[in-house]
């Protein structure tokens, strides 16, 4: 099967370099002869990559499973009802208690339910004496105190008006750690415990709040709550209807103050939201490639080379960079430059407390970098690895000669050393080691292609190379990324550029079998998991790719793109072995002709 597919791989890149007519471009008459052929491109799909970024106001909602939350307070509350001056204000305070239970169904929004339980006192007129007890007390005017006990079921939608505002923070983050909310909703009123000859035991309520949370730990699994809190009745829950000598109240309220805790349910408490990101979408095609070759003039008799470049991309566990969108004010942090120049997490500590990390941007690695004293790149060195120490000491080492306190990725349960994507996060590797990136084999330089030839799949006829070298020849072979070319390979990728012709492109995405997830159907959510970063991880190489200008005319031709996400296994617990490493990659060909 390898053979045949092999075979309908060259015979494809040989029809798409069939002359069957001939013309000269009058634009390029002296350097370049332009090919068109008809052969169909069958069964192809193009790649359009949507990069959405990281958009606060823009997330993926959650399962309906997620997002649930209980919650309890204790308060109290003052009633205003038709007589609630007549008398101290201290006789109008009453405890009340609450429980509760909702649902988030966006950073913004939520539902939730509550039980009330309280009563409500005050005073009362003489004569009629709703809900009164005691003897009447003189004064100007007389009055009885007043008590009727009550519970409220009631339902309330809640707005963040926080991350209504700012928009949502992400998950594990230490912004917005206090957020103020909003609530409105009705409910149902029943009274207890005293006798009366008229008007009812039940009515309908209007429920108003406004509440203060403030989070103990960034992962937001619990918060403590302060809430203004009104529930507001028609005239007669004092049995106040209006009497000869006065016009009843249009509205009686309970008006009060609470403290209270929330928990938030779930194997990670607040489970978070997808922010939206880079979407890969595909659609399947038939149309007649168009192949320009660029031939001097001198050269037309040569005859046309078809060759095939094969190189891998190697990834970090959980990393395709799908989510490196630009978050530094005019910088971008770019998947493919933290590959080849990155460092560490490419975050920093923003403030001195070492509470809040902010992206860095990433540099092109065709230059000379400032910060040149620590490994850099992923799997580039293959002496030292990409993760620095977290001992204070050598982080003030650092900060000292490079100016700012680098940062790990905080989940809220461990440090990730290495750049992983949010959509991640909160994945539990299965042991703390790897966590940090302690071992390297240089797999993305060039002197690591004799490992990646022994154990991956590389056709005899492929010219294998390096992603540094292709990432030296699409930039410039200087400064840093030229530790780990060759500069003659460098320079052969270059001029195929430059005067050749890209018939086919081919991305496959890789991803291990590693997963840790124990929860309900593990084994689906595990490759789901994992076929999603093998998706990402070559719509990234495909993305940047076509980003050079070398690639404008491949780019209405064949993207061969593989969305399925091949798991190969692995059974090392370790995601820092050889093996692991290996299978968290892109392999891509690049069929191209020459003269």
């Amino acid at each position: 099967m390898k053979r045949i597919l092999n075979r309908l791989w060259v015979a494809a890149g040989l029809l798409a370099a069939l002359p069957l007519a001939a013309q000269v471009d009058d634009k390029y008459k002296d350097y370049r002869e332009v090919y068109r052929d008809s052969v169909v491109v069958a069964n192809t799909k193009e790649v359009i990559v949507v990069n959405d970024g990281q958009n606060p106001f823009e997330v993926v909602s959650n399962p309906f499973r997620q997002d649930w939350f209980v919650f309890g307070t204790a308060g109290a509350h003052t009633f205003r009802g038709d007589y609630s001056n007549d008398g101290p204000f201290s006789g109008t305070i009453s405890p009340d208690f609450s429980i509760g239970f909702g649902k988030w169904f966006m950073p913004w929004l939520a539902l939730k339910a509550e039980f009330i339980c309280s009563d409500s006192r005050g005073y009362t007129e003489y004569k009629t004496g709703h809900y009164g007890y005691g003897d009447w007390i003189e004064g100007n005017p007389g009055y009885r105190k007043m008590k009727t006990g009550w519970w409220d079921l009631g339902g309330s939608a809640i707005i963040n008006l926080t991350r209504l505002y700012y928009g949502y923070e992400g998950y594990g983050v230490k912004d917005h750690m206090g957020q103020l909310l909003a609530a409105a909703g009705i409910g149902a009123v029943h009274h207890l415990g005293y006798e009366h000859s008229y008007g009812s035991d039940n009515e309908l309520s209007a429920h108003f709040e406004l509440q203060y949370s403030q989070f103990f730990t960034q992962a937001k699994r619990m918060s403590l709550d302060i809430k203004a809190r009104a529930l507001l009745y028609q005239t007669n829950f004092d049995l106040e209807y209006g009497q000869a000598d006065h016009a009843a109240k249009h509205i009686d309220a309970n008006l009060g103050l609470n403290v209270g805790l929330t928990f938030y349910l779930g194997k990670n408490g607040n489970n978070g939201w997808r922010r939206g990101t880079s979407t890969i979408r595909e659609r399947e095609y038939k149309e007649t490639a168009k192949t320009i070759l660029k031939v001097k003039e001198e050269e037309k008799e040569r005859p046309v080379r078809n060759g095939t470049l094969t190189f891998f991309v190697f990834y970090p566990n959980n990393y395709s960079g799908r989510n490196d969108a630009p978050l530094v004010p005019g910088a971008e942090v770019n998947a493919i430059d933290y590959l080849a120049g990155g460092i560490f997490t490419q975050k920093q500590y923003s403030d001195e407390s070492m509470t809040k990390a902010v992206d860095l941007p990433t540099e092109r690695a065709n230059r000379d970098f400032a910060i040149d004293f620590v490994p850099r790149g992923y799997e580039m060195r293959d002496d030292l690895p990409l993760s620095l120490s977290l001992d204070k000491a050598d982080m003030k080492a650092f900060a000292d000669k490079a100016g700012f306190c680098y940062a790990p990725i905080d989940d809220g349960l461990h440090l990730w050393q290495y750049r992983i994507d949010d959509a991640t996060l909160r994945q539990q590797l299965l042991s703390g080691d790897n966590y940090t990136e302690s071992q390297s084999f240089g797999l993305n330089a060039h002197s690591g292609l004799e490992t990646v030839r022994k154990y991956m799949d590389v056709d005899a006829a492929d010219e294998l190379v390096s992603f540094a070298d292709v990432y030296a020849a699409l930039y410039s072979n200087e400064g840093y990324i030229s530790r780990f070319t060759d500069a003659e390979t460098v320079e052969k990728i270059r001029d195929i550029l430059d005067r050749g012709a890209i018939l086919l492109i081919q991305a496959d995405g890789l991803a291990t079998s590693q997963d840790n997830y124990s929860g309900a159907d593990a084994n689906r959510v595990g490759l789901e998991r994992n076929s999603a970063l093998a998706d990402n991880r070559a719509g990234t190489v495909i993305t940047w790719l076509t980003s050079d200008p070398r690639m404008r005319y491949a780019r209405s031709q064949s993207f061969i793109y593989n969305n399925k996400g091949d798991i190969r296994t692995v059974n090392d617990p370790s995601t820092r072995g050889l093996n692991a490493k290996l299978n968290r990659c892109v392999k891509v060909r690049i069929r191209y002709m020459i003269k």
